[in-house]
């Protein structure tokens, strides 16, 4: 006999806090593998770029833990909806200003990051900023184009969902398309 199932059918909050960590789970590992791609492919380049200079570069999975730690900010910042003012106007606003929003947040929540590795490592404050893209404010505001560059995919994948719904989303992505009526639609058929 099983002694679990009718105290889990009494607590319906649990399992809907169960049901609710499960999804905040499932955002997370997405978030986390779309960032971990990215991050893989610019130190990939960066292992390229160097390599043809003769510069041994070795990224020890860099890329990997940077991604877990980012993907847990934009997870609480998805959580804050600061953009009320675009409601009712086409997606390409909201999908712009999150991913140029987001790259500010990325971009300073590494240095941060970085910043206080340093210091705790014993090193100067000034010793501490890391050199993102070269060093100095021109290096950080282009790491900072890449990634709302790099951002703009997934935040209108975000987008696509929240306007279809994640399950008609995921099932036009997904699923076999359906073949083409013969008459055609819109011009497409010759």
């Amino acid at each position: 006999m099983d002694r679990t199932a009718p105290a889990r059918a009494d607590r319906p909050g649990a399992s809907r806090l169960g049901r609710r960590m499960l999804d905040e789970l499932r955002r997370t590992a997405a978030i986390f593998a779309y960032l971990w791609t990215v991050f893989g492919i610019l130190v990939l380049h960066e292992w390229i770029v160097l390599s043809r200079h003769g510069i041994d570069y070795r990224f020890y999975g860099l890329a990997f833990v940077n991604a877990w730690i980012l993907a847990k900010v934009v997870l609480v910042t998805e959580h804050l909806d600061v953009l009320p003012r675009w409601a009712g106007r086409p997606p390409i606003y909201r999908i712009v200003t999150r991913s140029a929003g987001l790259a500010l947040i990325l971009v300073a929540a590494y240095a941060i990051e970085e910043t206080a590795i340093g210091l705790v490592r014993g090193r100067s404050l000034a010793d501490s900023l890391p050199a993102i893209g070269g060093g100095g404010m021109r290096g950080y505001a282009a790491i900072g184009v890449i990634m709302a560059v790099a951002l703009v995919p997934y935040f209108t994948f975000r987008e696509l969902g929240r306007i279809l719904g994640r399950e008609r989303l995921r099932a036009l992505i997904l699923s076999e398309p359906a073949p083409a009526s013969p008459s055609g639609r819109g011009g497409e058929h010759r």
